[in-house]
C-alpha cells in the first residue's frame, strides 16, 4: 500500500515555544522546514502560567531576541502587564517580566509561523525517526507518511506519553487535555536514545467573578514599560495594563494540605516523574518548609477576554475536593469557583547529556534537540534552546560554522552547557545564581553582546545592525564626554551633593566620577550636566551602568580572559579516557560518557577534580610535543 513521501530540508517535531523558534530560524535562513504538531491549535500554547520573562528568564528572551528570535516580539505585541523585577538590586538580577494574553500570544505566533517564507505547518503525530548508518534520514508519521530531511529537530515538550494526574484521576493526554504523543518514544529508545521521565505541575485556573480581590494586595505593572524587543519601539508598548494581586496560604490552608498528603499522587506513589526542585507543589513546599507559617499565591489574570485567573505559588496534584477545600482558606478565595483543576503532568525526556554544545546527538549526525525534551523547564528556557538547535541544523546543512555562545557570552551559553556537560535528575530552571559572570551578562546589554552574531548568522537585518552601531558609538561618545567634563567644588555643587547625602568635594572632579558614587547616577547629576544630551532612554541606562561598575566589570573580563584560556584548550572527539593512565576510575567513565569539547568543559563535569583536570593537560600537552617531534 502506497504512503506519502515528501522531501524537506528540516523537519521539527512539536510547535511549542523550543518548535516555533527551531522552524522559524531554519525557514528564515531559507531552508524549506515542516512544523509537525499534534494540534494547530496548541501552537506556542502557553499550558501553565500566563507570563513570559521573571528572573533570569528575563535575560534569556532579550538574549534570544539580539540574536534574531520572535519571543521578544511576541510578547511585545501581547502583553497585558509588565514589570523590570529586582529594581531594587543592582543591574545584574534586573529581569523583565511581562503578564501575556494567553490566547492571544498563541494567536500571533501562530500567524508569524504561517506566513513565513520556506516553511510549512502540518497537524499529525510523528512515531518514528528514521536512521541509517548512525545519520538521520527523516521521520515517520503515525499515518505512515514519509518526510526525508537533512535535519531533524526534537521540540517534543511534554507531550511524549504525557499523563494528567490529581487524586486518583490519571488522563493519558498532553497539558490542557490536548492530544499525548504515545509513540516516539519507542523508536527514539530503539535508536540508542536514553529517557528520563519528568514531572511538571500546574496551579487551578478560577473565575475572577468569585475572587474578593478587596482582600488581596494589588500589583500594578511599571509605569514606564521596557519592551523585551531591542527592535520594538518604546514608545509602542505604553499602554494600559491590567493589575495581578497577591494573597497568602495559611497555617489552615496548611492543616488541609497535611491531612490529605495520603490522597496526593506526589506522595502516594503514583507520581513516577521528577519534579522541579525550584517549582514545587503547594504540598511540597508545605511539608519541605515546615516552619514556614505562609506562602504567596499570585493572582494573574489569564488574558483581556477571559475570566479566568492563574493562581501562580499553588501548584498541586491533590484530588478535587481538597483543591477546593484548601483554595477556599486563601483570603480572597473563600467563595472561589475552579475552571480548571490544578494536576501534574508526567513526559518522557533525554539524558542531555548525549547533546553536543549545538544540540545534536552525539550518535545521530543530524537529529537536534531543544526544549522541555532536553530535561529543562520553562518557556523561555525552552525557546533559546529551540532556536540554537534550529540555528545550529542550518548552519550544519549550509556547510557553515556552528554557533555555540560560552558561559562568558550568554546566559544562553550558560544554560546549554549546563545541560550537556552537568547530571541533571530533574527539570533544569535557569537561575541568575547559575551564570558566575552575571554582571556581564545583564538583561539591558543583550544587544550589545550578542546582536553581531545574530547579523553574522543572518538572522538580524541590516538595519538593525545599523541601529546597534550607532547605538554603541552613542554609548561611547557620551561616556568620552562625561569622562572629561569637569565639575566644580563651587557652592551650588556643595549644596546639590548635599541634598544627595554625597560627601563635599575638595578640588574639582569629572561627572564620571560623581556618578561612580553610590547614591549618585547618571539621571540625578542632570542639574550638574549644563551640556547633557537628548539620548534614548537605553543609552542612558548604559552609560550609567558602564561608568558605575567599571571597577567590577574590568575585574570580570579579567576573569574571563582566564576561562577562554581553558575553552580554548580542545580535546579529542570520541576519544578513550582510558588511555589517560594516571586519570581515578570515575573521571575516566565520566569523560569517556560525556565527551567534552574542551578542558574547560571536562572541569565542569561533576566527578572530574582539578587533579584530573591536571593529569589530562599533562597528557595532552605531551601528546602534542610528540606529534611536532615526529613532524
Amino acid at each position: 500500500m502506497p504512503y506519502l513521501e515528501e522531501s524537506y530540508d528540516v523537519v521539527v517535531v512539536g510547535a511549542g515555544h523550543a518548535g516555533c523558534e527551531a522552524a522559524l530560524a531554519c525557514a528564515r535562513l531559507g531552508l524549506e522546514t515542516i512544523l509537525f504538531t499534534v494540534s494547530i491549535d496548541s501552537i506556542a500554547l502557553m499550558p501553565c502560567n500566563p507570563n513570559i520573562g521573571g528572573s533570569s528568564k528575563g535575560h534569556l528572551v532579550r538574549e534570544l531576541d539580539a540574536l534574531g528570535g520572535e519571543m521578544g516580539k511576541n510578547i511585545d505585541k501581547t502583553f497585558i502587564q509588565s514589570k523590570m523585577l529586582n529594581q531594587s538590586k543592582g543591574p545584574a538580577v534586573h529581569s523583565l517580566r511581562a503578564q501575556a494574553d494567553k490566547q492571544e500570544y498563541s494567536r500571533q505566533m501562530r500567524r508569524t509561523l504561517e506566513n513565513a517564507d520556506h516553511l510549512t505547518i502540518r497537524q499529525g503525530e510523528v512515531s518514528e525517526i528514521l536512521v541509517e548508518e548512525g545519520r538521520i534520514q527523516g521521520v515517520k508519521t503515525y499515518s505512515g507518511a514519509l518526510y526525508r530531511a537533512k535535519a531533524v529537530i526534537l521540540c517534543t515538550g511534554t507531550y511524549l506519553r504525557a499523563r494528567c494526574i490529581y487524586g486518583d484521576v490519571s488522563n493519558y493526554t498532553g497539558p490542557n487535555g490536548l492530544q499525548a504523543a504515545n509513540h516516539l518514544t519507542d523508536s527514539l529508545k530503539a535508536n540508542g536514545i536514553e529517557m528520563f521521565r519528568f514531572k511538571t505541575g500546574t496551579p487551578a485556573r478560577v473565575d475572577k467573578r468569585s475572587i474578593d480581590f478587596t482582600k488581596m494586595e494589588e500589583q500594578r505593572g511599571d509605569a514606564r514599560v521596557v519592551p523585551f524587543s531591542f527592535s520594538t519601539d518604546p514608545e509602542s508598548v505604553q499602554k494600559e495594563q491590567v493589575s495581578c494581586w497577591l494573597t497568602y496560604t495559611n497555617e489552615e490552608t496548611h492543616a488541609i494540605i497535611r491531612k490529605n498528603l495520603d490522597r496526593s499522587p506526589l506522595f502516594s506513589g503514583v507520581i513516577e516523574g521528577t519534579g522541579p526542585r525550584y517549582c514545587p507543589s503547594i504540598e511540597d513546599k508545605v511539608v519541605k518548609f515546615p516552619d514556614k507559617e505562609r506562602h504567596q499565591i499570585f493572582v494573574e489574570p489569564e488574558g483581556l477576554y477571559t475570566n479566568e485567573m492563574y493562581l501562580a505559588g499553588m501548584s498541586s496534584s491533590l484530588p478535587e475536593d481538597v483543591q477546593y477545600a484548601m483554595y477556599r482558606t486563601v483570603p480572597g478565595l473563600e467563595n472561589v469557583k475552579i475552571v480548571r483543576n490544578a494536576y501534574a503532568i508526567e513526559y518522557d525526556c533525554i539524558n542531555s547529556l548525549q547533546l553536543k554544545a549545538t544540540l545534536e546527538f552525539k550518535k545521530i549526525k543530524g537529529l537536534f534537540s531543544g526544549g522541555q525534551f532536553n530535561g529543562s523547564s520553562g518557556y523561555e528556557e525552552a525557546a533559546v534552546q529551540g532556536f540554537m538547535a534550529g540555528v545550529n541544523a542550518a548552519m550544519e546543512i549550509l556547510g557553515r560554522d556552528p554557533v555555540v555562545l560560552d558561559r562568558s557570552q550568554a546566559y544562553i551559553g550558560v544554560l546549554i552547557d549546563d545541560l550537556v556537560t552537568k547530571e541533571n535528575h530533574e527539570p533544569y530552571r535557569m537561575m541568575t545564581s547559575r551564570a558566575e559572570y552575571r554582571l556581564l551578562l545583564r538583561q539591558d546589554n543583550a544587544d550589545l553582546r550578542l546582536r553581531k552574531i545574530g547579523h553574522a548568522i543572518g538572522l538580524v537585518s541590516d538595519a538593525e545592525y545599523e541601529a546597534l552601531l550607532k547605538k554603541e558609538q552613542a554609548i561611547k561618545d557620551e561616556i568620552h564626554r562625561l569622562e572629561n567634563t569637569n565639575v566644580g567644588a563651587g557652592e551650588q555643587v556643595q549644596m546639590f551633593l548635599e541634598k544627595f547625602g554625597s560627601t563635599a568635594l575638595k578640588s574639582g572632579t569629572t561627572l564620571a566620577e560623581l556618578i561612580k558614587r553610590p547614591e549618585l547616577d547618571y539621571e540625578k547629576l542632570a542639574p550638574l550636566d549644563t551640556a547633557r544630551l537628548d539620548l534614548p532612554d537605553d543609552v542612558r541606562e548604559q552609560v550609567n551602568f558602564e561608568i558605575k561598575y567599571e571597577g567590577y566589570i574590568r575585574r570580570q573580563m579579567q576573569q574571563v580572559v582566564q576561562f577562554k584560556k581553558t575553552e580554548g584548550k580542545h580535546l579529542p572527539e570520541n576519544f578513550d579516557y582510558a588511555q589517560v593512565k594516571s586519570l581515578r576510575r570515575e573521571a575516566m567513565q565520566k569523560l569517556n560518557k560525556i565527551q567534552p569539547a574542551t578542558i574547560g568543559q571536562a572541569s565542569r563535569i561533576s566527578g572530574v577534580s582539578p587533579a584530573d583536570i591536571s593529569v589530562l593537560l599533562v597528557y595532552f600537552s605531551r601528546e602534542r610535543q610528540e606529534r611536532r617531534e615526529e613532524q
